[in-house]
């Protein structure tokens, strides 16, 4: 499966600073210290209706974290998948009456649109749970042969107490993950199970489904967990820099996914930190397909909103804060993004560099974007107040802003 373009960064004179951002597993802000590649894992879209705000606000994220380490002159390898077999999927496909396929192709497109719109940098590696099914068969049979897997009615199921390590990326107790696994795709109240917590790594064959050789497992399809564990473990290896998503994804799906690669290589942990994006909410409530509450990028393009202004929407609320959506927030963001290119359109203003390690300082901080819009908000007033003869000032700020924060003057 291809991504989608990439969009220039420019380079900037001086030298990025590390990363320091909040980890989950830990609880408080750890600094980043990657080799000369950094390995970022962040989990994909699932494609029957895309991409909403809520979506665009966690990948939005993980682009500052890319361009905060390319600032660093590091590399970055990032990977992503696409869950494009699911069964939020498939009753999407049933409900409209259209091939489960198409639907995904469909929506995945649309996907990449949106990201090369928003100028989200992508993935070296994109890769689908269907491609992905000829790496999660061996790894579901070595866990099964390691007895942290068994058989229930024909499903295989893991064991989470085959993990010394299991809670230990979340910190919840079992009532609080057992509501969020029956909540969150799981079905801790199916009778057989060893712990009601245990995920499917491989469901059977249902009639009228899709499903493929398994091997040893019988016909069936991946679990939601093993998809993301397969493809980072092949492109990434353990211990890998950040695994990334929304913060709905700490529990189960990164609890679980950990629980997997640990047992799978006897190491830990599988990520140096988990990063969790905060949720976009719209009428008082969390933006979710299932309550259809959403917002489109695609629908704002094409209402006309430049992707710069959405984009800028996006980067005035911390990453981890939740946050709603209102039509205030847009405008806000459009006649932000009129003032900074109104700015930047002069020849000359004020001195810029001391800007340029403002929203540097802002970013290396725990992806502290709204200080960093702040900064350059003070230097786009100064420049319409009093203008300046700093010469080349506006370009530097306008390839600081694209290279640091996406924004394209």
């Amino acid at each position: 499966m291809h991504a989608w373009p990439a969009s220039e960064v420019p380079a900037l004179p001086g030298q990025g600073r590390d990363l320091r951002i909040h980890d989950t597993a830990t609880g408080g802000l750890v600094t980043l210290d990657p080799g000369p590649v950094a390995r970022i894992y962040v989990c994909g879209i699932t494609p029957y209706d895309a991409t909403h705000l809520g979506h665009a606000a966690t990948y939005n994220a993980f682009d500052l974290v890319q361009r905060v380490w390319l600032d660093t002159k590091r590399q970055v390898h990032y990977v992503q998948n696409v869950t494009d077999v699911d069964d939020p999927l498939l009753e999407r496909a049933e409900r409209d009456n259209v091939d489960w396929v198409a639907l995904a192709e469909k929506e995945t497109a649309l996907f990449r649109e949106d990201m090369t719109a928003l100028r989200m940098l992508p993935p070296r590696h994109y890769i689908g749970a269907v491609e992905a099914i000829p790496g999660i068969v061996p790894l579901v049979e070595r866990l099964r042969e390691a007895g942290a897997a068994y058989e229930l009615d024909g499903d295989i199921y893991f064991s989470v107490e085959s993990d010394p390590h299991f809670g230990q990326v979340s910190h919840l107790d079992a009532a609080a993950m057992r509501l969020l696994s029956a909540e969150r795709g799981g079905d801790p109240d199916r009778p057989g199970k060893k712990n009601p917590l245990d995920p499917m790594l491989w469901m059977a064959a249902r009639p009228g489904e899709p499903s493929w050789d398994g091997g040893s497992l019988g016909r069936g399809r991946p679990g939601w967990h093993i998809e993301c564990v397969a493809i980072a473990l092949d492109h990434l290896g353990m211990g890998f820099d950040v695994q990334g998503g929304g913060s709905d994804l700490a529990f189960p799906h990164h609890e679980m996914g950990a629980s997997h690669a640990q047992v799978l290589t006897g190491e830990f942990p599988m990520a140096k930190a988990y990063v969790h994006a905060g949720m976009v909410a719209l009428h008082g409530e969390k933006m979710s397909k299932s309550k259809g509450n959403l917002v489109f990028v695609s629908q704002l393009r094409r209402d006309g909103v430049d992707p710069a202004a959405v984009r800028l929407a996006l980067l005035a609320h911390h990453y981890r804060a939740d946050w709603e959506y209102t039509d205030d927030v847009l405008r806000d963001a459009v006649a932000r993004l009129d003032r900074w290119r109104a700015a930047v359109s002069r020849p000359d203003g004020p001195p810029a560099e001391a800007l340029v390690e403002e929203i540097r300082d802002a970013l290396a901080n725990d992806l502290d974007a709204p200080t960093a819009l702040a900064a350059v908000d003070r230097w786009a007033a100064a420049q319409q107040e009093h203008g300046g003869t700093d010469i080349g000032a506006p370009g530097v700020v306008s390839r600081a802003v694209d290279a640091l924060l996406g924004v394209a003057l």
